[in-house]
């Protein structure tokens, strides 16, 4: 049952099980000391009474009538609360009725609270003689009253301890639940973000721990839904890349490719016009065959140009620190004002062919960005080992390539091949950063290896 009940409902059950105990308690303790204050107070009232008694009866047979004095006596102290008096003869017989008013203005206990406070009554005899006759005065405790007294406190205090317990409650409640407010919030918005409606927010409210949980999940949920975004419109750019690249590696084939098959065919169907003939021309052979040649030169470097774009040419064969140095080599070369140095070290070491990939094009691409938008002059390209480059503890590169560019624009994103880059690296376990600055642009990766 505790196991199926909220929090809310948790503190409200041990809020009101503490009530309940701090009263019970209480009232627990009053009862405890009942018994010594019922038993204190017969005692001294029967001894004041019998003191009293003494007292008086000792200058009894010097008053004009001491029978009727006697009698008096009897009567007047039958009066007091407590205790009951009557006035006996020498056989023990009653001499005054006994005392039969019952105090209607209190409550009266149960029978099982007057025998746990006070079973018994107690009764002392007090002789007394006039003029040689004996006689005595028997003093008889009535705790009840005093019983009945502390019985009506009790319920008095139950009853006014259950209405400020209550009362308690229901302040406490109230509070409870107002603190505990964004909490059904707070489950209702994380259900929506996870049925996929990122634009949900919760309420600050409550405690400030709440007010700090529910700002974060806020902040959570816009980030979420910015990397979601992302995410959208990276796939719909790859996709429309996809479409872009297949479109014009086709065209290429159609425009390139084509013609010099249908230029080779239409020489080797001269050639085999001319053996046909009973004396060839050399002439014409040679004719036919350097043409030949140089459109096979011709599809040769339009197939590089093809697996270049498809994968880098070399990296498999050569190495990436190969294959970097003849990137570099070509950028130079198409851009001889621009000063380029790629510092590679020597500890780098095996990094594996995803990380090499990997790498290269985090280059490759963010030398593209500098000699299209940057207008740097120089660029350097450092690649090092790092001790941890993935949450999961393993070794990794740091690639930083930084220049001194214009940077970017206050507010601008990151282009789409960044954007790539980033999401292909989150999924290898590593990070890429960018920072921009009156300095220029860097942007620094960090990679993990196949290396442990």
């Amino acid at each position: 049952m505790w196991q199926n009940l909220s929090l809310r409902g948790r503190i409200n059950l041990l809020l009101a099980l503490l009530l309940a105990l701090g009263l019970a308690v209480n009232i627990g303790r009053q009862v405890a000391e009942a018994g010594p204050r019922v038993q204190a107070e017969d005692q001294s009232v029967i001894r004041l009474a019998r003191e009293f008694i003494e007292m008086i009866v000792a200058d009894l047979n010097e008053a004009p009538d001491p029978d009727a004095r006697l009698n008096q006596i009897a009567r007047d102290l039958s009066r007091l609360r407590h205790v009951s008096i009557a006035l006996r003869d020498e056989a023990g017989s009653p001499l005054t009725q006994p005392r039969t008013d019952v105090d209607d203005d209190t409550r009266a206990p149960p029978a099982w609270f007057v025998s746990l406070v006070h079973p018994e009554q107690t009764a002392v005899s007090v002789p007394v003689s006039i003029h040689g006759k004996p006689g005595s005065l028997l003093i008889t405790s009535h705790p009840d009253d005093e019983i009945a007294e502390i019985w009506d406190a009790i319920v008095t205090q139950l009853e006014v301890g259950s209405v400020i317990a209550l009362a308690l409650f229901l302040v406490m409640m109230n509070v409870i639940g107002r603190a505990l407010a964004p909490l059904q919030s707070l489950a209702d918005v994380m259900a929506e973000l996870e049925d996929g409606r990122y634009q949900a927010r919760v309420a600050p409210g409550g405690a400030p721990e709440l007010a700090a949980i529910c700002t974060k999940l806020n902040h959570l949920a816009a980030t979420l839904g910015d990397a979601i975004e992302d995410k959208r419109r990276l796939a719909e750019r790859t996709v429309s890349l996809q479409d872009l690249e297949r479109k014009e590696i086709a065209r290429e084939l159609h425009d390139e490719f084509g013609p010099y098959l249908f230029s080779l065919r239409a020489h080797v169907s001269a050639l085999a016009k001319q053996a046909d003939g009973r004396a060839p021309s050399a002439e014409a052979v040679r004719k036919h065959g350097s043409a030949m040649l140089e459109q096979i030169n011709a599809l040769q470097q339009f197939n590089r140009r093809v697996l270049e774009r498809l994968r880098p040419v070399g990296l498999a064969e050569l190495g990436l620190r190969r294959a970097l140095e003849s990137l570099s080599r070509l950028w130079r070369e198409s851009h001889p004002d621009v000063a380029i140095e790629t510092v590679i070290s020597p500890a780098l070491g095996v990094t594996g062919e995803t990380a090499d990939l990997t790498i290269y094009r985090i280059v490759q691409e963010a030398l593209t960005n500098v000699f299209r938008h940057a207008g740097a002059t120089s660029v350097n390209v450092v690649i090092e080992p790092v001790a941890q480059a993935a949450s999961d503890g393993r070794s990794g590169a740091r690639v930083r390539i930084s220049d001194n560019g214009r940077g970017m624009e206050p507010g601008q994103k990151l282009g789409f091949g960044l954007v790539g880059m980033r999401e292909r690296i989150l999924a290898l376990g590593g990070t890429l950063n960018v920072v921009s600055g009156d300095g220029g642009l860097t942007v620094e990766a960090l990679v993990p290896t196949a290396a442990a």
